[in-house]
């Protein structure tokens, strides 16, 4: 090269340099206008794409493009679209302004008054205007649609003042109100013409688009809509309508069978004030003249005290024999003659509830519409036989509900024991459809049953003994599935006290004899009539190249009984991921005949894969840490990717980052990884403050976009790249019994690997960041070392001898399986492992910590109890350590409120900016902000 020619390269070198370095790092105002894809279709044809891009704050926009990558339709605030079977009409709703609802809630108006939806419906073919219907409520395509599309709307209508003795006078005396009535409208899409059906309140289409069922709920006070009150059915064909029920009240769960020839209902026809409404069950066939009663309290089958469950949906078998509907016991209600205020109010625990009374009102309105399954056959019985009944927790169909035998599983009597397990044992029954009979076929199983296709066959994985099994219902026989295969079919990487769980099922053959399960790599197939020996449908390669294989099933059948059931006997699509690289992408295989053939591995993330009915066109969002994740749509071989979107251009103007896996030696002798992230403009020669973040395992995300939002509470890492800061995102083991050692082991090991091998390392500017059992591991490492310069902690839990015996008040549940079982790890109980809980609680150790710390605990946190943060808080004030705590006023474990999580990325971009880079101290760092300037003064400023 000439000394010109290096002259050229310096300069564009240095060109290059400076540009990169112009670039402005992110700042909190870029947040909202970030998008994201949300919904992403491809029509069955594969002509067609239709997709939203949503901000995070502001109005979403619907596109419809063509395969060519055409746009043909952009429709603002566009939502929830569907294309009719056929391709030639595309219906979607339209939601209001962001700013219009924003408005709306500032004046406080109800729910009647605040902006509402619209409709959309393009004409693929004529390709005209839109046509669009204004204060609609919801809208409903047949599963089947092509030609029309049925939405509820409101209506206003002046009251009707002609009872009056001189309506002219009265009028000029009192303003006529207007009277909101809602109106179906069943829309000819090819026409335009609508029919119209006033004072409808539910409705439902048969899945072939020839009947529309529908209610009219009634009102007291007008005659003619009590008249008209009952249920209709109506006829798309010959346009007619006939009502099949009638009466006031309300009716809902309507269920065609797959040929359309019944439908059933329940309904209420008592008066609403009823505080114990008694659901009643219906059925109607064309030749009857009305929909008969063939489910109440007093059938023959129904248990004592028990009546037919209003919430429960029902169910056609798909043979249409059948009809699985929900009974539940008779609810206790209150009595209303008794006077409130002279009543206590309490709780009452008793140690042998089954579950936790803070858990059982967490659930309560989940209990009070609780039901439990039962059938009837409406051609023939009148009898209805249950299936289950408040001992049981499950019941397993086939898709069709064809077949006689169902599971059942109860944890009956082993309820209790979830307050430190987690998980229970439970036993499993099969059950008759035909005479409600149960038989025990597996006991104090502690895992998980499956039924197959054609329930010939139960399947059982059993956590206790980490194996598969299959079992026989015709004929009571039970063998083992994987017996003398040397490949573990538990989770292989486990470090907790709990028991391994399994990799799945990841299908079942066509014809229901196979099941197909996953180890960690490879996906195995079991004969369950034993004629062929077990084989993995991707011949070992997974393991053999450290790929972990996962079937999708891309098939697009639109009942969806069968979606995600059956895996292909040929050609089965994969997805893949390099447990080594992280590498993504996907491979076909043939049924175990060859090793897995790459169709794309990439160092991307693929997400919302959808295919064609033909399989030959697929779609995808695509994405790295560097590059958004945008559309795409490819061949099925993948060798003609077009781009569709192209969703965050904004992002080449800022200082963005790039993220590398690092790996090191821990001090006791352990393989460990992290990602390093570093800014776009990284400079060798500078050293660099660095920010660890940490959970458990994050490395399989390196190849994941992360978007700068206000996030509920874990570190915003591409805000802090941009900002001239490192971020390491270690992966953590961890050992039974000591979970604050792996935190030392892992993540300060990993700090030290990186200032000592890397000079741009400031190792006198370290932080750390984590939040709930990241916020844990912060607080331990801050009683451990001194080597960090300022620490933020969300959520954590300080004192495990106080943290054992909380609730976890989102849920109701006990914190006890925690400690024991699951992420906390101590494995045994607070008695047992005295020593190990106060060893691993920070708040015993606070007199070692010489780290500036933020505490995030706010004080409607569900998952760990709040006091945990002012323990900690007022041990470190105690010692006159410096400690700041931020409660976000009722907010949740991570920040659920936007304008908290706003807020919170200021305060924690000024916190590590003061301590890791010198900048001024805000005033709440240096001063805090008094009660008394609350809501006036935020203490943000310098």
């Amino acid at each position: 090269m000439n000394n010109w020619s290096k002259l050229c390269l310096a300069l564009s070198t240095f060109v290059s340099v400076q540009a990169m370095a112009q670039k402005p790092p992110l700042n909190h105002d870029v947040y909202d206008n970030w998008k994201s894809i949300g919904t992403a279709n491809l029509s069955k044809s594969g002509k067609f794409v239709y997709y939203t891009i949503t901000p995070q704050e502001g109005d979403a926009v619907l596109e419809l493009k063509d395969q060519k990558n055409t746009l043909l339709l952009s429709v603002p605030r566009g939502d929830g679209a569907s294309l009719t079977s056929n391709d030639a009409f595309l219906v979607a709703g339209i939601k209001p302004y962001f700013s219009a609802v924003r408005e709306a809630k500032i004046k406080k108006k109800k729910s009647d008054e605040m902006p509402k939806d619209s409709l959309l419906v393009y004409n693929l073919k004529s390709k005209a205007a839109p046509l669009k219907y204004a204060d609609v409520k919801s809208f409903k395509m047949a599963r089947n649609s092509r030609e029309y599309v049925a939405f509820l709307a409101e209506s206003k209508a002046s009251a009707d003042t002609s009872a009056a003795k001189d309506s002219t006078a009265q009028a000029k005396k009192t303003p006529a109100k207007s009277k909101t009535k809602t109106i179906l409208h069943l829309l000819h899409l090819p026409t335009g013409d609508t029919t119209n059906f006033v004072g409808v309140d539910q409705y439902e289409w048969s899945a072939d688009e020839r009947q529309l069922l529908f209610s009219k709920k009634g009102e007291e006070k007008d005659s003619v809509s009590l008249r008209d009150a009952g249920l209709y059915l109506y006829s798309v064909g010959d346009k007619s309508l006939k009502k099949i029920s009638h009466g006031k009240g309300t009716y809902k769960q309507f269920s065609f069978s797959e040929d359309q020839s019944q439908l059933s209902f329940v309904a209420f026809k008592g008066d609403d004030k009823t505080l114990s409404k008694e659901y009643k069950l219906y059925y109607y066939t064309a030749n009857q003249d009305s929909a008969r009663l063939i489910g109440q309290q007093a059938t023959a089958g129904v248990p004592q005290n028990w009546w037919v469950s209003g919430d429960a949906p029902l169910r056609f078998s798909e043979n249409g024999q059948k009809l699985y509907i929900g009974l539940a016991p008779i609810p206790l209600v209150k009595d209303t003659t008794l006077v409130e205020f002279e009543h206590a109010k309490l709780d009452i625990w008793h140690w042998k509830d089954d579950y936790l009374q803070p858990q059982q009102l967490v659930n309560l309105k989940r209990d009070q519409t609780k039901s439990f399954s039962a059938v009837v056959y409406p051609q023939s019985s009148a009898t209805i036989i249950p299936l289950s009944d408040e001992t049981f927790n499950r019941v397993i169909t086939t898709d069709s509900g064809n077949e006689e035998w169902v599971l059942v599983t109860s944890d009956f009597g082993n309820r209790i024991s979830s307050q430190w397990d987690l998980g229970t044992k439970s036993n499993i029954y099969k059950v008759s459809t035909k005479s409600g009979q149960h038989k025990l076929i597996a006991s104090d199983l502690n895992g998980q049953a499956y039924l197959s296709p054609k329930a010939d066959y139960a399947v059982f994985f059993d956590r206790a003994t980490a194996s598969w099994s299959s079992y026989d219902l015709a004929n009571d026989s039970k063998k083992s599935l994987h017996e003398g295969i040397a490949v573990s079919f538990v989770d292989e990487e486990n470090d907790m006290p709990a028991l391994p769980s399994a990799y799945g099922v990841a299908g079942w053959s066509k014809d229901g004899q196979t099941v197909y399960i996953n180890d960690r790599y490879d996906i195995w197939a079991f004969d369950l009539t034993g004629k062929k020996k077990p084989y993995t449908i991707t011949n070992g390669y997974g393991r053999e190249q450290k790929i972990t294989f996962r079937a999708v099933n891309l098939s697009r059948e639109e009942n969806p009984r069968y979606r995600s059931t059956y895996l292909s006997d040929k050609d089965q699509f994969l997805t893949a991921f390099d447990e080594t690289t992280k590498e993504n992408g996907f491979y076909s295989v043939n049924a175990g005949k060859s090793n897995p053939k790459k169709i794309l591995m990439r160092p991307k993330t693929y997400r919302k894969v959808e295919a064609s009915e033909d399989l030959a066109q697929v779609i995808y969002t695509k994405e790295d840490y560097q590059h958004s994740p945008d559309l795409y749509i490819n061949s099925a071989k993948m060798d003609q990717e077009r781009r569709l979107t192209d969703i965050n251009t904004q992002q080449a103007g800022y200082n963005w980052g790039t993220a590398e896996l690092v790996h090191w030696t821990t001090p006791n002798g352990h393989d460990a990884s992290g990602i390093l992230y570093k800014p776009e403009d990284f400079d060798p020669n500078k050293k660099y403050p660095i920010i660890a973040y940490f959970y458990e395992k994050l490395t399989d995300g390196l190849y994941t976009y992360q978007a700068p939002a206000p996030t509920p509470s874990r570190l915003n890492i591409p805000y802090f790249v941009s900002n001239g800061y490192l971020v390491f995102a270690p992966d953590i083991s961890y050992e039974t019994g000591y979970p604050g050692q792996a935190a030392e082991e892992y993540i300060n090991s990993g700090m030290q690997h990186l200032a000592r091998t890397n000079s741009f390392v400031d190792s006198t500017k370290m932080g750390i960041q984590g939040q709930s059992w990241g916020g844990y591991q912060v607080a331990h490492l801050i009683t451990r070392t001194n080597m960090y310069a300022a620490a933020w902690t969300g959520a954590p839990v300080v004192n495990m001898t106080s943290a054992y015996g909380g609730i976890r008040w989102g849920s109701g549940m006990s914190r006890q399986f925690q400690y024991e079982n699951t992420q906390s790890r101590i494995g045994q109980n607070l008695w047992e492992a005295r020593d190990l809980y106060i060893e691993n609680s920070p708040l015993f150790f606070m007199d070692r910590v010489n780290t500036p710390v933020v505490i995030m605990h706010n004080d409607q946190d569900g998952a760990v109890p709040w006091y945990q943060g002012i323990e900690m808080f007022t041990a470190l004030r105690r010692l006159q350590k410096p400690v700041w705590l931020l409660n976000y006023n009722g907010d949740d474990h991570n920040l659920i409120q936007r304008q908290n999580r706003k807020d919170i990325q200021q305060r924690e971009a000024q916190f590590f900016d003061h301590f890791l880079k010198g900048k001024p101290a805000p005033v709440w760092i240096t001063s805090g902000v008094p009660a008394i300037h609350k809501g006036i003064d935020w203490g943000l400023s310098m």
